[in-house]
């Protein structure tokens, strides 16, 4: 009985350390959370940002470029974290002192970030006919040199010749 009383003790003490939430945040809204944490206490979160489609009723992936701000204050209201993460990730920190950290979470979102995705494609496909452009543009001009060398060795050619029947050389 000794062995079930520790795991269950060791399950309520990783229980109560831990905390989920589960926030809808709008466009560029910040969403703060006051959490009172002990001195030399390693914080974790994790996170995962996602787009609210109205027309599919359903959360998205996140579109390239969208991210989320995090801040940390101490209770002295100094700055411990100031970082901007991508879409889907973990932040951390280290409390030095005792008492109520504010942690603030803020998506970067904006209807132009929302909309990035399909910003991103049309600049993949305008750099790649750029470069498909400018590589043609090499070799139209390596042809070109070609011609022209070309012809100034035909007519040197000529020009030798011509003097060489007129028995000027």
């Amino acid at each position: 009985m000794a062995g079930l009383d520790r795991v269950r003790f060791l399950m309520n003490f990783c229980i109560s350390f831990s905390l989920a939430l589960y926030f809808h945040s709008g466009e560029r809204e910040e969403k703060c959370i006051i959490e009172d944490v002990p001195s030399d206490t390693l914080v974790i979160g994790n996170y995962k940002v996602q787009r609210w489609d109205i027309h599919k009723q359903d959360f998205l992936e996140s579109a390239p470029g969208l991210g989320m701000f995090v801040t940390v204050t101490t209770p002295a209201a100094e700055v411990l974290l100031s970082k901007l993460y991508g879409p889907q990730g973990t932040f951390s920190f280290t409390s030095y002192l005792s008492g109520e950290h504010v942690i603030c979470l803020q998506s970067n979102s904006t209807r132009f970030v929302a909309f990035a995705g399909s910003q991103l494609e049309r600049e993949e496909k305008f750099r790649k006919t750029s470069e498909e452009t400018n590589s043609n543009i090499l070799w139209w001009a390596i042809v070109q040199t070609l011609i022209l060398i070309s012809i100034g060795i035909w007519q040197i050619k000529s020009l030798r010749d011509f003097f060489i029947s007129k028995k000027l050389v």
